[in-house]
C-alpha cells in the first residue's frame, strides 16, 4: 500500500515537521535531522519528511545520505518539484568540486522538477550555473534569461546573464578576428623562396 500524508498526520507528526522546519530556518540542521530520522524510518516515502530531512542532510554536506532519503520519495512522488530540486542539490554537492557524473545527475533531477512545475523557483538559475561551470555559456545565458522570466527580481540571474553576455560577445569578436586573419593568410601571395 502506498502511504499518504492522511494515513499518518497525527499531532506528533505535524509537530515534528513544524519543529524540523523551525530548526532548519534557525540553521540547526543536525537537530532537525535527529528529529526527522525516526519519522523517516517509519514513513520513508513521505514527501514532507524527505524534503526536510534531505534538506538537513544537504546543509550538513552529507550528500550521499541525502540522496538515499530523497530518491525513493521522489520516485514515488514524480510530480513533487521540491523533492526533485532537493535531490538535484544532493547529487551536485558543491558545484566547484562536482564531477561530470554529479553534474549530469543534478541536471536530470532539475529537469524532472521543471516537468513537475516549469516555474519552480531557482531551478533555471541552478541549471545555468552548472552549464556555466561546464563552459556552455550560451546555454547558461539562456537559462539565466529564463530564470528572470520566472522571477524578474532574481538579481543573481541578472548579474550572471550580464557577465555571460559580455563574455559571449567578446568570444564572438575574437573568433571573428581570428577568422579574418586566417582568411587573409589564405589570400596572401606566396612568400618568395630563395634558391
Amino acid at each position: 500500500m502506498r502511504e499518504t500524508n492522511e494515513t499518518h498526520q497525527t499531532d506528533d507528526y505535524r509537530q515534528a515537521l513544524n519543529n524540523s522546519a523551525r530548526l532548519l530556518r534557525a540553521n540547526r540542521p543536525g537537530e532537525a535531522a535527529a528529529l526527522l530520522t525516526p519519522l523517516h524510518a517509519q514513513f520513508p516515502h513521505d514527501p514532507d519528511i524527505a524534503i526536510n530531512l534531505g534538506g538537513a542532510l544537504i546543509l550538513q554536506r552529507k550528500w550521499e545520505q541525502a540522496v538515499k532519503v530523497l530518491l525513493p520519495a521522489a520516485r514515488q512522488q514524480m510530480g513533487n518539484a521540491m523533492l526533485w530540486v532537493n535531490l538535484a542539490a544532493a547529487y551536485l554537492g558543491r558545484l566547484e568540486t562536482s564531477g561530470p557524473k554529479q553534474q549530469q545527475q543534478a541536471i536530470t533531477a532539475y529537469e524532472q522538477a521543471l516537468r513537475a512545475d516549469p516555474n519552480t523557483a531557482n531551478v533555471h538559475y541552478h541549471l545555468g550555473l552548472i552549464y556555466k561551470e561546464q563552459g556552455n555559456l550560451s546555454r547558461a545565458a539562456a537559462l539565466f534569461q529564463r530564470a528572470l522570466e520566472v522571477n524578474p527580481h532574481d538579481n543573481d540571474a541578472r548579474a550572471w546573464l550580464d557577465r555571460l553576455s559580455e563574455r559571449i560577445v567578446a568570444q564572438a569578436a575574437t573568433q571573428a578576428s581570428t577568422g579574418n586573419e586566417a582568411a587573409a593568410l589564405d589570400n596572401s601571395p606566396p612568400a618568395d623562396v630563395a634558391e
